[in-house]
């Protein structure tokens, strides 16, 4: 089958149990399927969707392809089975990525988008001039930053017995999250680069890509 034709076919479900609002829309697009994905497979679609090119783009695939290997287990059995098999899209919840509620808790663990969360996002950014000279709400890296320190301390403070030190690598999670998808569909240039809030709604809710990114997952 073509991947025009597998993208004209119905999209796979999509589990509750696949936290990750990027994966999400890949599925939803028909992009990937919603169960097992072998690894070459994820990581050359996440590639395009990045744009990148030449080393700077063999140099992302190999960081997604690492991701995507730990995903659903650090143990060995589970790494065999990623490296041979692939990701299991909707067995990620409770798995290393899992930051069990000191993320931005946009999409809750039944995969409901809540809305004051997304409202309470912009309030980390500020207004940006868009390239089509309109203006919209955005974070830029310093304000993702700050977003997601914000993030981490109000789940520590709600259970700080279970933010301890053996937690203290959720911070290092979470640059693979958000500082990743401004990477990918941000706008802009260097420290004026910023991530929409209004593209990252139609991502949770709609699970649906801006056009630019939908023309380099089709190319």
């Amino acid at each position: 089958m073509s991947d025009t034709a597998a993208r004209a076919a119905p999209a796979p479900q999509i589990s509750p149990d696949n936290p990750c609002p990027f994966l999400r829309a890949l599925v939803a697009g028909n992009y990937v399927g919603g169960h097992i994905v072998p690894l070459p497979e994820l990581t050359g679609t996440i590639g395009r969707a990045t744009g990148k090119t030449g080393f700077e783009g063999l140099t992302a695939r190999a960081k997604i392809f690492m991701v995507a290997q730990i995903a659903n287990g650090l143990g060995p059995f589970s790494q065999l089975r990623s490296l041979f098999q692939g990701a299991i899209l909707d067995a990620l919840r409770n798995g290393p990525l899992d930051k069990h509620g000191a993320g931005s808790r946009i999409l809750d663990q039944h995969a409901v988008v809540h809305e004051d969360e997304i409202a309470r996002l912009a309030t980390f950014g500020k207004d940006y001039k868009a390239p089509d000279g309109s203006v919209e709400r955005g974070l830029s890296a310093a304000e993702i930053k700050t977003f997601m320190a914000a993030n981490f301390q109000r789940a520590r403070d709600e259970h700080p017995q279970s933010y301890g030190i053996l937690h203290c690598y959720y911070p290092l999670l979470m640059l693979g999250e958000w500082p990743v998808l401004l990477d990918i569909m941000g706008k802009g240039e260097g420290k004026d680069r910023y991530l929409s809030v209004a593209e990252v709604r139609t991502l949770f809710v709609d699970k649906r890509f801006p056009d630019r990114i939908v023309a380099l997952l089709q190319r």
